[in-house]
């Protein structure tokens, strides 16, 4: 069991399908998404694990697992789980991420932070990098840039933040990842804080994921359309 001072491990997990797979026969399409599901369900029993739909929002993926657990090895284990299921041979993974807790330096927390999903429908995902002259500013400045970021933030009370921390495990240093329950509210927040000390110390927040939260099988069913069948 992981030490508070540990935290968790969030990982995030983008599969795209192949077109090609689309032309497989329905009971063989059918089969291939139960086993997958099959898999994701009994692993959400001991670890969060939520699937998000970005069907015909983005062209580089499908769908995604936001995935949340103490053991870092509950993530290979998954991985390892889900290569076995007939659908993997036609699933790519465009993107990965990888992050952890830690209490924040601009809060009074001295313990990480849980992540704790609020359910809500959407989820906007992106990796994030901070130019280095941000890390040369005096923490006095830092800390007051944040204080006016994270006032800003708390004005959008329908927007729930769960950044975690990615330096040393993965490519970016943040992992930047907020619940919401309309898209069009993050856009407005979004728009608000480029206007800030902090924005011009970015480098790079992008690419951006917005996905809609719908249980594994949904989510594989909207890969070939069969959730938007209606039966004669």
């Amino acid at each position: 069991m992981a030490t508070e001072s540990q935290g968790q491990y969030v990982a995030y997990t983008f599969y795209k399908v192949d077109p090609a797979w689309r032309r497989l026969p329905v009971e063989e399409r059918a089969a291939g998404k139960d086993a997958f599901a099959d898999v994701v369900e009994d692993f959400a029993e001991r670890m969060d694990l939520r699937a998000y739909s970005v069907t015909g929002v983005r062209p580089d993926a499908d769908f995604f697992l936001w995935k949340i657990t103490d053991r870092y090895q509950d993530l290979g284990e998954l991985g390892a789980a889900l290569n076995g299921t007939p659908l993997a041979g036609w699933l790519e993974t465009p993107y990965s991420y990888l992050a952890t807790t830690k209490p924040s330096q601009y809060t009074k927390a001295r313990r990480a932070r849980k992540v704790a999903p609020k359910g809500s429908p959407y989820l906007v995902v992106y990796p994030f990098v901070k130019i280095r002259p941000w890390y040369a500013l005096s923490p006095e400045d830092r800390q007051r840039a944040m204080d006016e970021h994270i006032r800003i933030g708390a004005e959008f009370a329908s927007i729930h933040n769960h950044t975690t921390y990615s330096f040393g495990i993965d490519d970016q240093e943040f992992m930047t990842v907020f619940e919401c329950d309309e898209p069009a509210d993050f856009m407005h927040l979004m728009q608000t804080l480029r206007e800030t000390e902090a924005s011009a110390y970015t480098e790079r927040d992008t690419p951006i994921f917005v996905g809609e939260h719908m249980d594994i099988r949904a989510a594989l069913n909207a890969l070939d359309g069969s959730s938007s069948r209606v039966e004669a």
